[in-house]
């Protein structure tokens, strides 16, 4: 009879614990109390579940107390009480205590450990259940299979996964998508794939479990076709699904894509957009967001601000995507206006917000701005302190980046990888070895030197500063190798033309089975040029085309260097006019070339057009086309063209522009219009000025400025031997025997030794290089050894 009472209460208890019902409940409680049923120890469990789900927890525990002999299912509803309180020390000592556990109860600790971010002690619970010989369940592999994503455990959440399928739980639909998101999430997108192929009928979950692997691994167009796949095969949607999707139409920012293929994505976005509207899932915060980042990221501000002002409720992350976007989209005044006016709405501030200002100022070079908003945050992390010293580096303040960096070692913020990188490459912008011998040694002391990232960074730091042996060091000890590693250093080969070497890597890169990129081709290139090497130029240009790189600017720019310095100036053209975009470097090189071998009148025509096509020039054209009017006598062409520098572009002339001017004067015999430009420049301590000056005052016989110009050589520059042996030649033109005599006694008393001329020669495809001495012995020894062999057969073979 009692036991018939007590079910009773206890189907009264059902519908008040599926609906909190606590009132109600209590009411059953007293009419177990007043029939002497509170000792039933199946009603009392369900009295524990109850105050348990209404968050009454000390009546849970007076209820599990009152119990005179729990059995494991009342251990497990008052450990689950406590677990759910995240009362870990009680949840631990209960779990100790029970004088039996089953799996319920094993999965009740681990899955509150996962939940709460305690993942390595939920692992080592499912160890502990494992090893007592308990057969794990789905929600088992759930909750430890989330641990090991947190983790980033692939190893330990594929031993699972096959104990999963030792007692046949691996085509259970709960524990596949636990698989599935532990795959994607531990960027094992291989085995992820597999699987979901395997599911035989998976529902939305496994659908956006994949998704979301596929854009975090930047496979866009492979999530877009999922989810087209997933509506095809009648799998509703639901709002996750809808932000993964959402997310992959946002994903190409950053990527290399034609206009048409941006286009493409952002017509997707705008069907989703349709979509959410369709399931009224618009009101959703999270799907708004995602929609407002989608529209950022193609750059419509409007839509993007238009969703944020109709979302009905809206939350931090609603305001940095809006700052974030004004700030990809290069307006940082609407950025810094959406931060106050999150202000002004009450909402705080936190580190994404600052670190999407600070991206704001690298956009628009405001570093000082980016300063005061840096001082704003609090605790900054690693993430702002590098976003900082990203906007220093970027806007060229490379030692207050430096400057940032001390400060940050002297407030114990421990950098990372991305942190060593920027500053290195500060160091190497400003030829700071001293510090960046320092910072090698803090990225020692950090475990991070062996980073590729770093190493790369220290191969680019030594190579800049001058030593290549301590780059290639670096280089050597690496323990593994990306194309950065190895165009850092084919790069530094080729910056300190060392030709043989740059070519030799460049194999060895290939045979490592790296695949060149637009940065070993450039290096190549630039190699070529230097040579003067037409043969091996083609063959990397046969390659470059081969590889599809010829579109890429910086290639096509030192081909067209490379083209121009071999003389073929009229490939140089074909190639340039062939571009597909230009932009001012490939202008300078073709306007460089013309100069460089004769071709005044088609580098100004050149000039002229560029400025009609709306490409402005800056410092190194201007060089290019004074030096074009100094080569072919167009005198008052580059006068004009000097004075404009600073009246028209702004550009305020360096010593280089006064040398070309200079020469174009000396060379035409206008030395008085010379003497007066010379009095009136601000660059009197250049070499290459008085050089050009000293050689015009030797061809026209101008004794008074040539003394002049070599004694401002004598004294800027003692050890040089041009100024000694151009001023005596001058007077010995003129019959002073006396004064040439004593020239080169002079020379003579300082030790100053003439620089010896050396020329190469193309012999068979290698580059034989000879000094002006080595003729003799050369003949001597059947045409003598090679100086620099660059045998590129084997290396660019297709």
């Amino acid at each position: 009879m009692a036991h018939s009472r007590a079910l009773q209460l206890v189907k009264l208890l059902q519908p008040c614990i599926q609906k909190k019902l606590l009132l109600s409940g209590k009411a059953v409680h007293a009419q177990a109390l007043t029939s002497g049923l509170s000792f039933d120890t199946f009603l009392s469990n369900r009295l524990v579940e109850l105050y348990s789900r209404c968050d009454l927890f000390d009546y849970a525990f007076n209820a599990f107390y009152s119990i005179p002999n729990p059995n494991v299912f009342s251990w497990n509803a008052i450990l689950s009480s406590t677990a759910k309180a995240a009362s870990f020390e009680l949840a631990f000592q209960l779990f100790e205590q029970m004088p039996e556990r089953n799996v319920v109860s094993w999965n009740t600790m681990i899955s509150a450990l996962a939940r709460r971010g305690q993942e390595e002690k939920a692992v080592e619970l499912y160890h502990g259940m494992v090893q007592q010989g308990l057969i794990p369940s789905h929600f088992t592999f759930a909750s430890v299979l989330s641990a090991f994503s947190s983790l980033m455990d692939l190893s330990e959440g594929r031993k699972c996964h096959g104990l999963a399928v030792k007692v046949g739980l691996d085509f259970n639909l709960f524990v596949e998508n636990a698989l599935l998101a532990m795959y994607t999430k531990c960027e094992s997108l291989v085995d992820a794939v597999k699987l979901f192929e395997d599911i035989p009928d998976p529902n939305e979950v496994s659908f956006t479990a994949l998704m979301g692997g596929l854009v975090q691994s930047g496979l866009a167009e492979e999530a877009l076709r999922l989810f087209t796949r997933m509506h095809r095969c009648g799998i509703s949607v639901d709002q996750i699904s809808v932000s993964s999707v959402l997310g992959a139409c946002a994903k190409f920012h950053g990527a290399v894509l034609n206009p048409d293929e941006i286009s493409s994505y952002y017509a997707y976005g705008q069907v989703i957009h349709a979509l959410v509207l369709r399931h009224g899932f618009e009101s959703e915060l999270h799907v708004g967001n995602s929609l407002i980042d989608m529209y950022a990221k193609h750059g419509n501000m409007d839509n993007a601000d238009l969703i944020f002002k109709m979302m009905p409720e809206i939350n931090v992350v609603s305001w940095n995507v809006m700052i974030s976007g004004y700030g990809q989209n290069g307006d940082a005044n609407k950025a810094i206006e959406m931060w106050q006016l999150m202000q002004q709405s009450h909402f705080e501030a936190d580190e994404v917000t600052y670190i999407s200002l600070l991206s704001s100022c690298v956009k628009s070079g405001d570093t000082e701005t980016a300063t005061q908003f840096f001082y704003k945050m609090n605790s900054p992390s690693v993430a702002s302190w590098n976003a900082l010293l990203s906007v220093y580096s970027q806007n060229e303040g490379h030692k207050e980046g430096i400057e940032l960096f001390r400060k940050m070692q002297f407030l114990n913020a421990e950098p990372n990888r991305t942190t060593f990188a920027i500053v290195l490459g500060s160091c190497s912008a400003t030829g700071l070895l001293e510090y960046g011998k320092q910072l090698h040694a803090s990225s020692v002391r950090y475990m991070l030197h062996e980073d590729m990232f770093v190493s790369s960074g220290l191969v680019d730091m030594y190579s800049k500063c001058g030593h290549i042996d301590a780059a290639r060091r670096v280089f050597d000890g690496m323990c593994e190798r990306d194309v950065v590693s190895w165009n850092s250093m084919i790069a530094a080969f080729s910056r300190h033309s060392l030709n043989k070497e740059c070519f030799s890597f460049f194999k060895l890169m290939r045979e490592d089975h790296m695949s060149p990129t637009e940065s070993s081709y450039a290096s190549l290139a630039n190699c070529c040029a230097r040579l003067s090497s037409l043969p091996q130029g083609r063959q990397i240009h046969a390659q470059i085309l081969k590889d599809g790189y010829d579109a890429d600017v910086y290639v096509g720019s030192s081909l067209i260097d490379m083209y121009t310095k071999c003389g073929f100036i009229v490939e140089a053209r074909r190639f340039f006019d062939s571009m597909p975009t230009k932009n001012i470097v490939s202008w300078n090189e073709m306007i460089h070339g013309y100069a460089q071998n004769g071709y005044g009148e088609e580098a100004i025509v050149l000039f002229e057009y560029m400025l009609r096509s709306k490409e402005k020039p800056d410092v190194v054209t201007f060089i290019g086309v004074l030096t074009a009017c100094s080569h072919c006598g167009f005198v008052d062409e580059g006068i004009k063209f000097f004075d404009s520098m600073k009246n028209e572009h702004g550009i305020e002339p360096l010593a280089d522009h006064y040398t070309c001017i200079l020469d174009a004067l000396g060379r035409a015999g206008r030395l008085s219009e010379a003497k007066l430009l010379l009095d009136r420049m601000p660059c009197n301590d250049d070499p290459i000025v008085w050089e050009v000056v000293l050689a015009s005052c030797v061809v026209h016989g101008d004794i008074s400025l040539g003394t002049r110009a070599a004694e401002e050589l004598f004294r800027i520059d003692p050890n040089n031997s041009a100024p000694y042996v151009l001023l005596a030649n001058m007077y010995a033109s003129k019959g002073r025997w006396f004064d040439a005599s004593a020239v080169r006694k002079l020379m003579s008393e300082r030790r100053v030794v003439k620089d010896r001329g050396y020329s190469w020669i193309n012999q068979k495809g290698d580059i034989r290089v000879f000094m002006v001495d080595d003729c003799l012995e050369s003949v001597n020894c059947d045409g003598g050894k090679s100086n620099c062999d660059a045998h590129l057969d084997d290396i660019v073979a297709s």
